[in-house]
């Protein structure tokens, strides 16, 4: 079966590299780069709907498809968008963006000037700032490294542009929705993710078929954290 995973924001598709190897070649897996970011940094435009639409050509026929903070905001958009396409959906550290709308506008501000900080100091400067998160305290010095490493395969523009296409401020809010997935959800959570353990707590009982599946010692990104397990939360194997 075919499975795309979709990477998070500052990432490109070598964030699922280790995933994708403990998969074991169980499936067709494919990992392109977002809009805005590594290869596709100038090539596609940056909006949920356009994603949708690339998701949609890219597996070209009913797929699992996970995605990774920013990458399962577009994964949940696009399995809502495109019904059928998606057979099973793998959210990690993700959320169904901002209900309300001050709070919603708010974010799109804050969105839209760390877009212009970036353009303006650069993609290694900003790079370091961003890893400095408390979101990403308590990460191995191995993986904040590669985490690093990938940032810097983006550019100043390429990452602005996902910003402000497609920030969680700009994002079509999704809570009133979430009845509508009729396929089986698995949300992913670091166990030290304090925020997106509650976001997903939420999530769970609006959604018909969901589990909730927290990642022993990791924090937001699971994924670089413990490949291992996250791969058998997409096989859907404890």
């Amino acid at each position: 079966m075919r499975l795309v995973l979709l990477h998070g924001f500052t990432q490109t598709r070598q964030s699922w590299r280790r995933t994708i190897a403990a998969l074991g070649g169980r499936y067709r897996a494919l990992a392109p780069d977002l809009p805005g970011h590594g290869l596709a940094a100038e090539r596609r435009p940056a909006s949920f709907a356009a994603c949708a639409a690339y998701v949609r050509a890219l597996a070209d026929e009913p797929c699992v498809l996970a995605g990774y903070s920013m990458g399962g905001r577009i994964a949940l958009y696009t399995a809502l968008a495109v019904p059928g396409l998606v057979q099973r959906l793998v959210l990690v550290g993700a959320s169904p963006g901002l209900a309300d709308a001050a709070e919603r506008e708010a974010r799109r501000r804050c969105d839209f000037a760390l877009a212009d900080r970036i353009e303006a100091i650069g993609v290694a400067a900003f790079a370091q700032e961003w890893g400095a998160q408390e979101l990403f305290a308590g990460q191995e010095a191995r993986v904040a490294a590669a985490a690093h490493a990938d940032r810097l395969r983006n550019t100043p523009h390429g990452l602005a542009a996902a910003l402000r296409g497609l920030g969680t401020g700009v994002m079509p809010p999704l809570w009133a929705r979430l009845g509508e997935l009729a396929m089986p959800v698995t949300l992913v959570v670091g166990e030290r993710d304090a925020k997106f353990r509650a976001i997903a707590d939420r999530m769970a009982p609006a959604i018909p078929d969901c589990r909730v599946e927290i990642v022993a010692g990791a924090g937001h990104a699971a994924q670089l954290e413990q490949p291992d397990v996250v791969a058998a939360a997409i096989r859907g194997t404890p």
